[in-house]
């Protein structure tokens, strides 16, 4: 099974894999991440325009050097 679009996942990783973002609070473009976007909208943050952020999870690791990353590629989750 792939991993889901917005999925959020703890990883031992300094770098970010391939499909995924750094749980940072950063900015994204929303016409170079619409899918993503779409689940998430603007509640973390940017303007909902052109930008949207993604959640800010850093300090929050449960064992220091591991990370959370957010998917960027995936299958879509349907409510089926």
């Amino acid at each position: 099974m792939e991993t889901f679009i917005g999925a959020v996942e703890l990883f031992p990783y300094f770098f970010e894999p391939v499909g995924w973002v750094l749980c940072d609070g950063r900015l994204l473009n929303i016409s170079q991440n619409d899918v993503l976007y779409s689940l998430l909208g603007n509640r973390f943050g940017g303007d909902g325009i052109t930008t949207f952020a993604l959640p800010n999870l850093l300090g929050t690791e449960p064992i220091p050097g591991m990370n959370f990353y957010i998917a960027t590629a995936g299958d879509y989750p349907v409510v089926s």
